[in-house]
């Protein structure tokens, strides 16, 4: 049976409004929440990007909902190390309702430390070692890691949750998709993809649960939902590496220009009629996924949760 979540996002909005939402979507009905991790917003009219582990803290006293981070980048900005001490708190916090989201990163985050921005492939190795390192800082032993890409000196764990928090892995191309089914607990796509869902699956990914998100807004007027897309995230229009690979979010306020509000939208649910959420939901379900999470745009967030609780997650379920 598949579980629906909300997806917070912290690059509109603050950290008391986000504990808001958080409670605001498990009364809706929500069944488990995604949180963003980010440096910067992707624009600077989103406004928000607050530090996601002081969020988490928050949220695990006021929700009873799994916790998952969509997603974290543990190779640049932050050591493997300090998010392996952080997921392990957190977990231990909630009791077991934390997952541990991983990916490679964007620039947008990781450059603000001064480091180099490696490729791809190199960040892929990368990921793969940080995972393998945080798997063993899990256990409690005392670590020393002298690898390709991290070094650790007599590192170890002591606040620790009774069961490590499982690693689930983003991917959008072949090779990562692959890796997460090889390394990773678990698939998060947001696109839905059932050939990305099936080679998860086939890279070792069986039994293991696939994870999809995607972006709504919901108003009474689906033209002013539109705009409001437009207005905050035309990012959703940009195609390519861009996203792996621009600094600041000026950067994509000048790509963003050339967006129409089409290509904004691009498959989002907008606007009141709730079969049209409803369907785009369903093509993750149809698609694989075990677990969909929805992020409304905009401020409109007590009217969505309101929306969805009435008109939408009944039509899904």
């Amino acid at each position: 049976m598949t579980t629906f979540g909300y997806f917070l996002s912290c690059e509109e909005h603050g950290p008391k409004e986000l504990v808001r939402q958080a409670k605001a979507a498990e009364r809706a009905g929500f069944e488990a929440l995604w949180i963003s991790d980010h440096f910067h917003p992707w624009l600077d009219e989103q406004g928000e990007s607050p530090f996601v582990w002081s969020v988490i803290g928050a949220l695990a006293e006021v929700t009873s909902l799994p916790i998952t981070t969509a997603v974290t980048c543990p190779l640049v900005r932050t050591h493997p190390v300090v998010i392996a001490q952080a997921t392990a708190t957190t977990a231990a916090l909630t009791g077991g309702r934390f997952r541990l989201g991983v990916g490679t990163g964007e620039a947008l985050n990781e450059h603000v430390t001064d480091s180099r921005w490696p490729p791809l492939s190199e960040r892929l190795e990368m990921l793969e070692e940080a995972v393998g390192l945080m798997r063993e800082l899990f256990t409690g032993k005392l670590v020393t890691h002298r690898g390709r890409h991290y070094s650790v000196d007599t590192a170890r764990l002591y606040t620790l949750p009774d069961e490590p928090a499982p690693i689930i892995m983003s991917g959008l191309g072949e090779k990562s998709t692959e890796l997460a089914g090889r390394i990773a607990d678990g698939y998060i796509s947001t696109a839905p993809n059932p050939e990305s869902v099936q080679r998860f699956r086939q890279s070792g990914g069986a039994g293991k649960p696939a994870l999809g998100g995607l972006k709504a807004c919901y108003a009474t007027d689906q033209a002013a939902a539109r705009k409001t897309v437009h207005r905050l995230w035309p990012t959703q229009g940009i195609k390519g590496e861009a996203s792996q690979l621009l600094p600041l979010p000026r950067h994509f306020e000048q790509l963003a220009q050339m967006v129409t509000e089409d290509e904004a939208v691009n498959g989002s649910p907008v606007g009141p009629d709730p079969e049209a959420h409803a369907q785009a939901i369903r093509q993750y379900v149809d698609a694989g996924f075990d677990e969909v999470y929805i992020n409304q745009i905009g401020e409109e967030q007590d009217a969505f949760f309101d929306f969805y609780e009435r008109e939408v997650l009944p039509r899904v379920r």
